[in-house]
């Protein structure tokens, strides 16, 4: 899809400006053209040099370098492209953009361009939640400027929270996107995420360690393809990406009942880690420890939600995936899930706490299908939503 693209790279000013790197480098495996434009305070953190060598291309610092203007003035190089990716876009940058500034050269050319423009946001917590940020990207939203990320995750400065600028694979996957229109753009998608929480008494429930964020992350990545999302979400540790019509449900039986109303969809994503029991006989009120023993809890067995849809006769999704957390046997408990459930894909991974999986940031999965079992290395979870989200759109096409 990116072959014979050009795309303007304008690296802002950051630690996030390392990633520039592999992204360019990504793109021109892909077969796109990069010209990349550093700004001064990108300067600081990647070199001209490596970034000339990856992208094979002059790299474009000084808006008044008389010998470049003579060449290829800001105008043309502006018009050139057939998409300006920030990458990182700084608040500084944004902040730039929505008052319409231009006293550098990447400002003069986000002025002067004729093109669509995407922008990877990245910057401290405080700053991305500070009103003055989230009014600069109202307004450049509104501008038709295109948007991947930020995500949550560690900050460089110690602080945990959304800001990170987007991971490689996601910016790619935006930047398929921008040119296509999204090879999912009149596509219904559902995607289930998180944990469910089944009560014992109105304090007390049977949860699991789940934090929702490889749903999340799926979510966010279908919708970058142009997917219309319907997220169904127990209570996750991560909040629910914006572009999605987000459900929130606490049980089982809650979740079942979002999934069979959000209408007909072409593929169905089962990421949630939904509770495999419910207490019959919860407590209306708060069960007392008071002496007398220990209360009879009486278990009965969840709706099995992947099993349902897979199983449907009616309006089943095209494709239906469903996950497989497992602690030992991986492959062959996760394939014979597949067939106990019928769907069409599995995706299996190994949760035992020695992995850090669950409820962390990194995920190693195997893709099981007809053609067999596909293990992808250990990567961040953005990442394996990017690869995944991209699996859909071409088993869709």
């Amino acid at each position: 899809m990116l072959a014979d693209k050009h795309i303007l790279l304008i690296v802002g000013g950051g630690i996030a400006a390392f990633k520039s790197l592999d992204l360019v480098r990504r793109l021109r495996e892909q077969g796109a053209k990069v010209t990349p434009v550093l700004t001064k305070a990108g300067a600081e953190f990647v070199t001209p040099l490596s970034l000339s060598a990856l992208s094979a291309s002059k790299v474009y610092q000084d808006l008044f370098d008389l010998t470049d203007e003579a060449e290829m003035g800001h105008i043309e190089l502006s018009r050139a492209a057939d998409l300006i990716v920030v990458a990182p876009a700084t608040a500084d940058l944004m902040a730039k953009m929505a008052g319409g500034l231009a006293g550098d050269l990447a400002t003069t050319l986000l002025l002067a361009t004729d093109k669509r423009v995407l922008i990877a946001p990245s910057m401290n917590v405080r700053m991305w939640e500070h009103p003055a940020t989230q009014r600069n990207l109202s307004i450049l939203k509104g501008d038709g400027i295109l948007v991947v990320g930020p995500n949550e995750g560690d900050m460089a400065c110690g602080e945990y929270g959304p800001g990170r600028m987007a991971e490689v694979p996601e910016i790619i996957l935006a930047i398929d996107a921008a040119f296509a229109d999204g090879p999912l753009k009149g596509k219904h998608v559902l995607v289930t995420s998180g944990p469910t929480h089944e009560p014992i008494d109105p304090v007390r429930y049977i949860a699991n360690r789940s934090s929702g964020a490889q749903g999340t992350a799926i979510a966010k990545a279908l919708a970058a393809l142009g997917a219309d999302v319907t997220f169904v979400t127990g209570p996750a540790d991560v909040p629910p990406p914006s572009g999605v019509k987000a459900v929130q449900v606490q049980t089982a039986q809650e979740m079942l009942e979002a999934v069979m109303n959000a209408g007909t969809v072409d593929a169905a994503v089962f990421a949630a880690a939904v509770a495999d029991w419910h207490v019959v006989n919860a407590g209306e009120s708060k069960i007392k420890k008071d002496g007398a023993g220990l209360p009879e809890l009486h278990f009965a067995e969840n709706p099995d939600i992947l099993a349902t849809v897979s199983q449907m006769t009616k309006n089943r999704p095209k494709l239906v995936v469903g996950f497989a957390a497992e602690t030992n046997d991986v492959i062959a408990n996760a394939t014979a899930k597949r067939a106990r459930k019928q769907c069409d894909w599995i995706v299996a991974n190994d949760v035992s706490p020695e992995t850090g999986i669950m409820g962390g940031r990194e995920n190693a999965v195997t893709l099981i299908s007809d053609a067999g079992a596909d293990s992808w290395p250990r990567m961040h979870k953005d990442a394996v939503a990017a690869k995944l989200a991209q699996r859909i759109a071409e088993a869709l096409a």
